[in-house]
C-alpha cells in the first residue's frame, strides 16, 4: 500500500489541507474534488494511482479539513479558489500536471487550463461539465432562480443543498447497490459543511457558478486550439451533470475518450476500481513521454 501524507500549507495567509503520494518524479496528477467533499472523496483512488503518478489532492478553501474564513472576511469565488490552488502548485514546484476534475473542481480547473495551458498535460473529468449540455434542469432550476434573484424564496431553494438529505442523495442516487456506499462520507461531509458560517460560503459559490458558464466560449476555444488529452468517465446516473455534459466534450475533442458507467454523482464510492483502470491506462498512453 503506497503511503499517503497528510500535509498542511499556508498559501497567501490561508491553511490549506492536501494529501500527497506517490514519486514527485512521476508525472503529476493533481485531483480537485467536488460540492460537498473534500478530497476524502480521492482516499480510495489515491492509492490506486501513486504508483504510477505524483498525485496531489487539495482541499479547496471552506472545504474539507482547509481554512474556512467568513464570507464577510474572504471574497468566495471560484476566480479566488483556483488563484489558491495556482498558488499551492506554485508553492510545491508543480508546473506541469494532468488534473482530475469532479463538480466545482471543474470550473476551478478550467480557469487553471486557461491560464497556463502549457502547464496542463491531459485532463479526466469524472462528472464536471464544460457545457451546458448535462445540466439537468431539476437540479439547476433553483440555482438559476438564485442567479436572476437574490431573495428569501430562491436562498432557501439552494440552502436546500446543504441539508444532510440532499448530501444523502448526492451520494446514493443512481448506484447499482447503495449498501457499497459508505455512509461517513455523507456523513463528513454533512458535519464539515455544517461548521458555523459555512452556509454563507456556499450561498456565496452557488451565486458565482454563474461565472462558470460565462467561461465557457473561452473553454471550447482552448479545447479546439490544444487539443489537450480528455478522458470523461462519467457515473451516467447522475441528475446533477447527466451523460450529455460527458459527449458533449467530443465537439471541441474528436479524440476525447468518453465513458459511461453504472454510478451516480460520486462514482468513486462504487467504481473506483473501473475508474482507476481507465485512468491509468488514458494517462500511460496520453501523457507526454
Amino acid at each position: 500500500m503506497p503511503e499517503i501524507h497528510h500535509r498542511y500549507a499556508t498559501v497567501d495567509g490561508r491553511r490549506l489541507f492536501y494529501r500527497e503520494a506517490g514519486d514527485p518524479a512521476q508525472p503529476a496528477f493533481v485531483l480537485l474534488h467536488g460540492f460537498p467533499t473534500s478530497s476524502h472523496m480521492f482516499r480510495t483512488l489515491i492509492p490506486l494511482l501513486a504508483g504510477d503518478f505524483h498525485v496531489i489532492a487539495p482541499d479547496h478553501l471552506g472545504f474539507g479539513l482547509s481554512d474556512a474564513p467568513p464570507a464577510a472576511e474572504f471574497d468566495y469565488s471560484f476566480d479566488a479558489l483556483a488563484d489558491l490552488t495556482e498558488a499551492l502548485l506554485d508553492q510545491l514546484g508543480i508546473d506541469r500536471y494532468a488534473i482530475y476534475v469532479q463538480d466545482y473542481g471543474a470550473p476551478i480547473g478550467w480557469r487553471l487550463a486557461l491560464r497556463r495551458p502549457e502547464a496542463i498535460t491531459a485532463i479526466v473529468t469524472q462528472n464536471g461539465n464544460a457545457y451546458e449540455d448535462g445540466l439537468v434542469p431539476s437540479f439547476w432550476s433553483p440555482v438559476r432562480d438564485y442567479w436572476a434573484a437574490q431573495t428569501p424564496q430562491t436562498e432557501a431553494g439552494v440552502r436546500g443543498a446543504l441539508t444532510l438529505d440532499a448530501i444523502r442523495w448526492q451520494y446514493l442516487h443512481g448506484v447499482p447497490d447503495e449498501t457499497l456506499v459508505d455512509p461517513t462520507a455523507w456523513w463528513h461531509d454533512v458535519t464539515l459543511i455544517g461548521r458555523p458560517g459555512n452556509d454563507e460560503i456556499q450561498l456565496k459559490l452557488f451565486l458565482d457558478y454563474a461565472s462558470n458558464l460565462a467561461l465557457y466560449p473561452r473553454l471550447h476555444d482552448y479545447f479546439r486550439a490544444g487539443g489537450v488529452p480528455l478522458l470523461a468517465v462519467w457515473g451516467r446516473n447522475d441528475e446533477i451533470f447527466g451523460p450529455a455534459g460527458a459527449h458533449a466534450f467530443s465537439a471541441d475533442l474528436p479524440h476525447a475518450e468518453v465513458h459511461l458507467l453504472d454510478g451516480g454523482h460520486f462514482l468513486l464510492e462504487t467504481a473506483v476500481d473501473e475508474v482507476a483502470v481507465l485512468i491509468r491506462d488514458f494517462l500511460t498512453r496520453r501523457l507526454p513521454h
